[in-house]
């Protein structure tokens, strides 16, 4: 660990980015430093809480159908005709919170085929259920039960008005650690093609609650997307030197690597499902690598990536960042965020936007007056000129070699400046004096004193009438 990175505060060790617990996944700061298995672990009140406001739940939405039913039957059915879908209706919210064997399903989806028509007809045109029974249909028979868990979980969800977000993701959690289990049981397949099937529960149940789970308003995930927004774009004067970041813009192929970075991380915000969030995050930081590799001529180390990352998030000051941080924290399987490249990748995010949180005159090795001076916008931070400027003590570090002689060009082109600086002054001064009438010297003498006129080029002017002259008009 070298010790520019450690003086400004960004260096990190690998073991601050795993679970307090020591339990070999990785921790995530919502979970207080813990991973989700750990804090699902240590809070078992909480599922229990879940389970008890479902139960709740689900019985006050049966008695709010049952009213609305008998109130219907007085004004527009028959007596006959209401009693008959009122033994199909009741059924349908307990089908959603309670698990029944395959014949009762069988009947309860029967029973409610009438009741359910045109919302089953919407669902058939959802563009997302469409895809998810497309893949389905690849499936042996288990197929169908996956697609009626799927659903009944989603409607589930859907009737929950009134809750905290915490008890959304305890809940969707639950249904991925039960749906894996039925996977493993129920399931012939290998491993990995569990692992696909979960990924497709995952864009169809996100996919869907999307709208109702994305920065819910019982949240303050939006005041602090724009506490972070405004955050960000006052710090747009933090340079690649004052990060110490080993990028050399100035190389094409580096400077189209940072680009496509920024783009995947401003992309994130466009994605539906936390899979696909995750995916930017991860195609993004391995942008990040390929252009310090670029710049380097050399394999990137963790000292250099988070610097780097810290940089693009700066540059491209994605939108809703903390919501989609949320969003990909509550509701993507924990197994991705656990283990593997997609959480490393994304547990460097969250410390990433942590220090920029944080971030202060010491983090950039400035004074706390220049520092105060440059958020304020009083003021704004010398660049440093030239393709192989850096700030100095950061060019060893970067692996960036001094030029030979580049201090005397430098002092060169300041003394040219100087000399234009100087002629500029005396062109001045020479145009107000004109302008007052008063020359330094004598008048200017033009090359020819012959007096040019409107036929001088003309070598026949003998032959040209004379002038008219003016007459006297006598009226």
């Amino acid at each position: 660990m070298n010790s520019g990175m450690e003086r400004r505060g960004i260096s990190i060790q690998q073991s601050d980015l795993m679970c307090k617990r020591g339990c070999g996944f990785y921790g995530n700061a919502v979970w207080q430093g813990l991973c989700s298995k750990c804090w699902r672990e240590e809070n078992p009140s909480v599922k229990a809480k879940q389970i008890e406001d479902d139960r709740a739940l689900a019985e006050r939405l049966q008695r709010e159908e049952e009213a609305a039913y008998a109130s219907s039957h007085k004004r527009e059915q028959s007596e006959t005709t209401s009693t008959s879908s009122k033994t199909q209706s009741v059924p349908i919210v307990k089908r959603l919170f309670t698990s029944t064997s395959k014949t009762s399903a069988i009947k309860d989806a029967a029973g409610s085929r009438s009741s359910s028509l045109s919302k089953q007809s919407s669902v058939d045109c959802d563009h997302i259920t469409q895809e998810f029974i497309d893949f389905l249909k690849t499936l042996p028979r288990p197929a169908y039960d996956i697609f009626k868990r799927c659903h009944a979980f989603t409607e589930n969800i859907a009737h929950k008005k009134v809750i905290v977000c915490e008890d959304f993701s305890e809940s969707v959690q639950d249904f991925y650690q039960t749906m894996s289990e039925y996977l493993h049981t129920n399931f012939k397949g290998s491993a990995d093609q569990i692992e696909t099937v979960m990924g497709e529960v995952e864009r169809y149940v996100m996919g869907r609650l999307y709208d109702q789970l994305f920065c819910p308003d019982r949240t303050d995930d939006e005041k602090k997307d724009l506490i972070i927004q405004k955050r960000i774009r006052a710090l747009h004067w933090v340079s690649i030197e004052m990060l110490c970041v080993p990028l050399d813009e100035q190389r094409p192929k580096v400077s189209d690597s940072v680009e496509r970075a920024i783009t995947d991380t401003i992309d994130m915000d466009s994605k539906r499902v936390p899979m696909e969030k995750l995916a930017c995050i991860t195609r993004c930081s391995k942008h990040i690598l390929t252009a310090i590799q670029g710049s380097k001529k050399a394999p990137a180390s963790a000292d250099d990536f988070l610097p780097a990352l810290v940089y693009i998030i700066l540059k491209a000051n994605p939108p809703r960042l903390h919501s989609n941080i949320q969003y990909i924290t509550r509701f993507c399987m924990p197994s991705r965020l656990m283990s593997g490249e997609d959480g490393y990748y994304f547990t460097n995010l969250c410390c990433a936007v942590a220090f920029i949180e944080k971030l202060d005159a010491s983090s950039l090795n400035l004074s706390c007056e220049d520092f105060d001076r440059y958020m304020t916008g009083m003021t704004s931070p010398e660049r440093p000129s030239g393709p192989g400027a850096s700030s100095s003590g950061c060019s060893s570090q970067n692996g960036f070699r001094e030029e030979p002689n580049a201090g005397l060009r430098k002092e060169r082109r300041r003394e040219e400046r100087r000399e234009l600086e100087t002629d500029l002054i005396k062109w001045t001064d020479g145009e107000e004096l004109s302008e007052l009438g008063i020359s330094e010297g004598p008048p200017a003498r033009t090359q020819s004193s012959t007096v040019f006129t409107i036929d001088s080029d003309n070598v026949e002017t003998d032959s040209l009438p004379p002038p008219l002259q003016p007459q006297k008009f006598l009226g």
